[in-house]
């Protein structure tokens, strides 16, 4: 029986039905309550930009939920954890199925396989709608709340060298010969690396080469005269390529997106850490959901009536909040190089893996 993790069917679906419904439950509750306290943040700025009313406020709580759901769902998972094996333990089940011979894993193993099916559903919703709504919310924040972007792989505050010159915009988006910059600013500078003048458009198309800027106004710095002028062209040194590779946001690309756009910054000979730390951490980030049963298995076991129940609930939700504290520490220390990206993105998942399963071997088995 020590060997057969799934003893009794009516158990496990018993255990597994608790546990997923206090997931999607603390789940809303957290989406619901961050949402209002967001929103209350941002609609300000939203409702300031001319037009604006409540269809680009509710757009922005389309584009921000499955931000709040995909960074709060292993917050879920713990809390629920907590939640439905400190309650088994209060009435007195948990010491029913040891009784009945269960071992500590036989008892974790429904929320284990339910939780295993949280992160498979969270990695397929971080790769088809998290990314995407990233992408269009970044997009539309630099656009300071106007047209709300409609193209994919839009990417915002985009900035370029063209000699001693400098090529901005607000936002570009298509893809190839396709590219269209908007909210375009080039400052040329004279040897001085002084800023002669200012070409200013709303939009620029790429010309084969250069970049033609439509109906642009020149601000002269010598004269500070602003002029309409003509259709033109500029900074024909720089190419789409260069355009492409530039600011390049990873939390708004698919795993397979990210990976093409690794391969084309190593091949220009660009640094990748940053962007191959993030590119492991999406397979060990939704993993985490199926961390936090052993890492809360500390709530499940011991006498209720011993009065330790609740420092039990305390070290497992420690436990589980340690993890979330250094997997992002260790994140940002990848970012920076500390780390290879490898290590940055599964150190503290197989860490803590070991960390609860020792804690659980040692305690109740």
């Amino acid at each position: 029986m020590q060997l057969d993790f799934f003893p009794s069917r009516t158990l496990t679906f018993y255990l597994a039905r608790q546990f997923t419904t206090r997931i999607f439950g603390v789940l809303i509750m957290l989406v619901l309550v961050l949402q209002m306290l967001d929103l209350l943040s941002e609609s300000g700025d939203i409702l300031a930009h001319p037009g604006n009313g409540e269809a680009q406020l509710w757009t922005y709580v389309s584009l921000r939920a499955p931000q709040l759901i995909a960074r709060f769902l292993p917050y879920s998972v713990l809390l629920a954890t907590i939640l439905t094996l400190a309650t088994l333990n209060q009435n007195s089940e948990v010491i029913a199925m040891k009784a009945a011979g269960l071992s500590a894993h036989q008892v974790l193993a429904p929320l284990l396989i339910s939780a295993a099916l949280v992160s498979a559903i969270s990695f397929g919703f971080n790769e088809r709608v998290v990314t995407r709504s990233t992408a269009t919310l970044k997009a539309w924040e630099a656009n300071e709340w106007g047209t709300i972007p409609t193209q994919s792989a839009v990417r915002n505050n985009v900035y370029l060298s063209d000699g001693n010159n400098i090529l901005m915009a607000k936002t570009v988006s298509g893809s190839n010969d396709g590219l269209v910059m908007e909210g375009v600013t080039w400052y040329r500078r004279d040897s001085r690396m002084m800023v002669a003048e200012t070409l200013t458009a709303a939009r620029a198309t790429f010309a084969k080469p250069g970049w033609k800027l439509e109906k642009p106004s020149r601000f002269d710095a010598q004269t500070t005269a602003v002029t309409a002028l003509p259709d033109t062209v500029i900074a024909k040194d720089v190419t789409v390529r260069q355009v492409e590779l530039t600011n390049i946001n990873p939390d708004g690309q698919d795993v397979f997106t990210l990976t093409r756009t690794i391969n084309a910054l190593r091949e220009s000979g660009r640094q990748t850490s940053e962007l191959e730390g993030n590119w492991w951490h999406r397979f060990a980030g939704p993993l985490s959901a199926m961390l936090m049963p052993l890492l809360g298995a500390t709530a499940a076991f011991g006498l209720a009536r011993s009065g330790q129940l609740l420092i039990r609930a305390v070290i497992g939700m420690a436990l589980g909040f340690a993890y979330f504290v250094i997997d992002n520490a260790a994140l940002a220390i990848g970012n920076f190089g500390g780390y290879p990206p490898l290590v940055a993105g599964w150190a503290p998942f197989l860490l803590f893996l070991l960390i609860g399963e020792t804690v659980l071997v040692r305690t109740e088995e």
